[in-house]
């Protein structure tokens, strides 16, 4: 939009507004001219985004104001006939624009040669509630939601220091997103600071239409061929919170109900709130808990290919291993088809109204269970070792992180079935380097306090450690 300046005219101000934001088309940008002293004034706003009983006090008290004149230049009008806290002054009509596209109450009086600005908005908003992918067993219960207001009050709730700071940009020249960044200014690393918001100021893109995946692609360009994530994702301010206090920035983004943190390692999105509601020996067994769970489901159907594929390297306590049934569809076939069809499932139960997901699930475990073992299409270990792959994939709460694992996976498993005992050296090496090689936003090991092996940062990434404080 071109940059106009606000004019002392309000007829050639109202102009520019009907013409700006069509007027006479659109029913919910409401506007009204309202006699203030010896003056007159127009009112804009946004129907449905502005509080009405606030709107309407603020023209009750303006409109009662004598005709013995109003003060000659806005500030003086804004201290003394404004009763209300949110106040702002505006110059440029594309601001006031933006301003007001945001939800934001605009007042523009004939003579003045600045807009003022009344934030008294309200957005539609679901309650503040735990979130259902990363719930606890312990713990607060409250979670983000879509409005970014309630997100930042959530995480000052928790950290009452001087030093928070919330700043808030904008991106997309369509759709002008609020973004906010949240940092501790005595603990953030201000070049990794400096560096994101140079990034967000120059970002040239019509619109963040996905939220923050948008704006996690527009930051950091992906690799295609390492699927690991450089970003961990949080719905629970009490995590965002945290990471905070250790350093990291969270990035909120207007109408998306989580934050971003970063920098994240690969430590830092296998980690979950649980780690720290429960006592350290439990706090721990359930890290070290997850951390084998996840080497497991990246290496379970693997080395089950190998040794099918192996059977004379089987000891006789691992007999149990070999396949007990006729084998009609090759092993490596039946690994791949249950990795899609599952993916199919999970989209299904997406998809599927609350009501009918139970008998849905039953009729899935029954027919896809019980009779393609049946029917010959899967062996029953296959079905056996992909379940426990599956239910343990929601061991962790990130989901870019267990497609990244899949897709490992999926690797290791083709390369072994190509070139066998090699092949699985081959998909080991690759995901050893994929991790080894990956770096952080920042630029920092992916893999830390592993590589650069540091042992005081390796104890409190695996063994959950008390709280240090003191006691006067």
């Amino acid at each position: 939009m071109k940059k106009v300046r606000v004019e002392s005219s309000l007829e050639q101000n109202m102009a520019f507004m009907k013409k700006q934001l069509c007027l006479d088309k659109n029913f919910d940008i409401v506007y009204r001219v309202v006699q203030l002293g010896d003056r007159k004034g127009a009112l804009y706003f946004i129907d449905g985004f502005t509080k009405d009983e606030i709107l309407e006090k603020i023209i009750e008290f303006m409109m009662k104001q004598g005709a013995e004149g109003l003060p000659p230049e806005p500030h003086m009008f804004s201290k003394e006939l404004m009763p209300y806290g949110e106040i702002e002054l505006v110059d440029q009509m594309d601001q006031l624009v933006t301003k007001l596209l945001s939800g934001v109450s605009c007042l523009i009086v004939d003579g003045y040669d600045r807009a003022i600005t009344i934030d008294c908005r309200t957005y539609p908003s679901r309650s503040v509630q735990e979130p259902e992918k990363d719930k606890v067993l312990r713990g607060s219960r409250d979670g983000f939601v879509e409005t970014l207001v309630f997100n930042t009050a959530l995480i000052r709730r928790r950290i009452r220091d001087p030093y928070l700071t919330m700043e808030v940009l904008q991106a997309g020249e369509r759709s002008r997103t609020d973004i906010a960044l949240c940092y501790i200014e005595d603990r953030v690393d201000t070049k990794l600071l400096d560096e994101v918001k140079k990034k967000i100021n120059h970002l040239k893109v019509d619109a963040l239409t996905m939220n923050q995946q948008s704006l996690a692609e527009c930051l950091y360009p992906y690799k295609w061929y390492n699927p690991f994530p450089k970003f961990k994702f949080s719905e629970r301010p009490d995590t965002a919170a945290a990471s905070m206090l250790e350093g990291n920035i969270i990035i909120l983004v207007d109408n998306s109900p989580s934050a971003m943190i970063l920098p994240s390692s690969a430590f830092d999105i296998i980690e979950e709130a649980d780690d720290y509601y429960f006592p350290p020996m439990t706090g721990t067994y359930l890290r070290l808990s997850r951390f084998l769970i996840t080497l497991v489901t990246l290496l379970l159907t693997p080395v089950f290919l190998l040794l099918v594929q192996n059977p004379q390297w089987l000891p006789e306590w691992l007999e149990f291993v070999r396949l007990a049934d006729e084998v009609n569809v090759p092993i490596i076939f039946q690994l791949l088809i249950l990795e899609l069809a599952i993916d199919g499932l999970r989209l299904a139960a997406v998809n599927t109204p609350s009501m009918l997901t139970t008998p849905l699930s039953i009729i899935a475990a029954l027919v896809l269970g019980e009779f393609s073992v049946k029917s010959g299409w899967f062996n029953s270990e296959t079905m056996l070792y992909m379940a426990f792959v599956t239910v343990a994939n929601y061991s962790q709460a990130s989901f870019e992180m267990g497609y990244a694992l899949k897709f490992m996976r999926i690797l290791i498993l083709v390369l072994t079935a190509l070139f066998n005992v090699w092949g699985f050296a081959a998909g080991i090496a690759i995901v050893v380097l994929a991790v080894g090689f990956n770096r952080t936003i920042s630029g920092k090991s992916y893999i830390y306090p592993l590589l650069p092996f540091s042992w005081k940062e390796f104890k409190a990434r695996f063994f959950r450690q008390r709280l240090p404080h003191e006691i006067d």
